[in-house]
């Protein structure tokens, strides 16, 4: 018997994840968010069912990416049920893609990221089980993508794995994992973040992977590595020093300006939300002033003299607990509050837009500009906050909170991560990029936010309203009632049927009732005006409507007259 591991077309190679351990959460939980973010991938929620497989069964392999087909490793005996990126036994796994070193890019073997996490949620229940399976997996079938940052929690830990290829000629990968200390948050976004870590000869915390069977039941380890992360480095002339000197992220993905300004940025926003002296770091989180003793040429072989000096940590602790709303709102920002928030500029036109189309990067004069990579962006496909409830065990613990688009104007709904059947509007195969559903999640939110981009001022605050009153709701009302609720009923498999079925309501309901205010808001602002109903007046026929024509900003009017002179001038 043979599964086939089919994932959606299009590469989520610019995306953000935030991480959040139980002692920095304000109900205990572990959590991590991730926002898939691709200009080409379409939003749906990924299910895979817990069976049990027959001697000698394979798994089809394909890449996700592209849908190519990679080849066949064995598969387990048992499952588990996995609902996107959490499984019922509350693991969760989310990525970001930092690139690296090109030439460790396209190593012989068949497991791409995509399938490193996939298959890794239906076969491991820990987080320290997803470690050793990714590792195992790597090594004994050779690993294809670039290099990768991934998040990695459970109910009571949250780990951040690095990994990176070998290169045409070598099978496997290098890594490096570590768990974040309880009570600390954390965060990566298409940069390297693990710098020196603690080497297993001199620290009893800290081990290899050839270890990993032996001592990882160990709690107080706190970082695993492959045996050869720094002796490949030194082979291959990519780092010249000691060894406790060796910093991941500066041998195998050199930060450069594009690596601190579009993604260590990302990650200083969220840590600027939750702690005081973020702002030492600005110099370095906006590629202005990258500190190093020796300067960096791309290619060289690696000192830690060309280490940068002034990178932000890989954790911070936070001045105050975070709620799983505030994971939420970490997802929706767009740098308010610094000077390079893009609603404040001219760029943002008349309505204040915080966003730019692509490509990010222009030239005026010879002179190469760029446009700011907020978390926040228009080309999300799904994103998620995975909450993962040790206070509750099977089958109640784990949440993802699942929301297509745009973070900023999504909303995120609770899919209980036991259930058995995906709601229709989230379902693989209803649309695609190419394809129209009028009952896709991922359509219905599209239309939502390409018409808040238009009038922004106006019908974002509208979005917002909606978004949050739903929310609140779920986190603050329903969801605890239906923990309760569920503990009354006899029976796990009675248990999956209600969370099943709620999570399948709740979904189908949000996207009807974002649906339906779409429609309001499409005719409240439509060409321009700012529509509303009056009162209605005996034996009239029609409502009558109050149609009000806001002006342009005052800074649009100033900028226009500037660039066109008289022309428009009254006389």
């Amino acid at each position: 018997m043979a599964l086939a591991l089919v994932f959606s077309f299009g590469k989520a190679n610019a995306c953000t994840n935030f991480l959040i351990t139980k002692g920095a959460s304000t109900d205990g939980s572990c959590m991590i968010s991730y926002a898939a973010d691709s200009h080409v991938l379409y939003g749906e929620l990924y299910h895979y069912t817990a069976t049990d497989w027959p001697a000698g069964a394979m798994l089809d392999v394909y890449d996700w990416d592209g849908g190519m087909y990679r080849g066949q490793i064995p598969q387990v005996a048992h499952t588990y049920n996995v609902v996107g990126n959490m499984n019922e036994w509350q693991l969760a796994i989310g990525e970001t893609t930092y690139g690296g070193l090109e030439s460790l890019y396209d190593g012989p073997g068949i497991i791409d990221y995509g399938s490193l996490i996939y298959i890794t949620l239906q076969r491991a229940k820990t987080a320290r089980e997803a470690i050793k399976c990714m590792g195992e997996l790597v090594a004994n079938y050779g690993y294809v993508s670039e290099g990768e940052s991934f998040s990695i929690a459970d109910t009571e830990e949250v780990w951040i794995l690095e990994m990176i290829g070998k290169g045409k000629q070598n099978k496997g990968a290098v890594w490096v994992a570590r768990r974040i200390p309880d009570g600390y948050v954390s965060g990566h976004a298409n940069q390297a973040r693990i710098t020196t870590f603690p080497l297993a000869k001199k620290n009893k915390t800290s081990i290899t992977f050839k270890q990993i069977d032996k001592l990882f039941k160990d709690k107080n380890i706190d970082c695993v590595y492959a045996d050869d992360v720094i002796s490949f480095a030194k082979e291959m002339k990519l780092y010249n020093g000691p060894d406790e000197k060796f910093s991941f992220s500066d041998v195998y993905n050199p930060v450069d300006f594009s690596g601190a300004r579009f993604c260590d940025l990302r990650v200083w926003a969220m840590f600027n939300k939750v702690t005081d002296n973020m702002k030492d770091y600005w110099d370095y989180a906006t590629g202005r002033d990258i500190k190093r003793v020796q300067p960096y040429t791309a290619g060289m072989c690696q000192t830690p003299d060309n280490f940068p000096t002034n990178r932000m940590p890989l954790w911070v602790l936070p001045n105050k607990k975070v709620s799983v709303l505030d994971m939420m709102d970490f997802m929706r920002d767009h740098l308010e509050g610094t000077e390079l928030d893009m609603s404040q500029d001219v760029g943002a036109g008349p309505f204040h837009c915080p966003y730019r189309w692509r490509p990010m990067e222009f030239e005026v004069n010879g002179q190469t500009y760029v446009h700011e990579r907020t978390t926040a962006t228009q080309q999300t496909g799904f994103s998620f906050v995975a909450q993962c409830r040790g206070q509750y065990e099977w089958p109640i613990g784990g949440i993802i909170w699942f929301g297509v688009d745009d973070t900023d104007n999504t909303v995120y709904c609770p899919m209980y991560t036991c259930m058995t059947e995906i709601p229709e509007c989230f379902r693989e195969g209803n649309g695609s990029m190419s394809e129209w559903s009028e009952t896709s999640a991922f359509w219905t939110f599209n239309q939502m936010s390409n018409w808040a981009y238009t009038k922004y001022d106006y019908i974002h605050p509208e979005i917002r309203k909606r978004q949050r009153e739903m929310e609140e709701r779920w986190v603050k009302t329903a969801v605890p009632e239906l923990d309760k609720h569920v503990f009354t009923i006899k029976g796990k498999e009675a248990q999956v049927r209600e969370l099943t079925q709620f999570s399948c309501n709740q979904a189908s309901k949000m996207t009807q009732s974002w649906k339906r205010l779409y429609h309001d808001l499409f005719m409240k602002y439509m060409d321009g005006n700012v529509n509303t109903p009056g009162a209605p007046v005996k034996d009239q026929k029609y409502v009558p409507i109050d149609s009000k024509h806001p002006k342009y900003s005052d800074e649009y009017y100033q900028i226009l007259i500037e660039k066109t002179g008289d022309k428009y001038k009254a006389y």
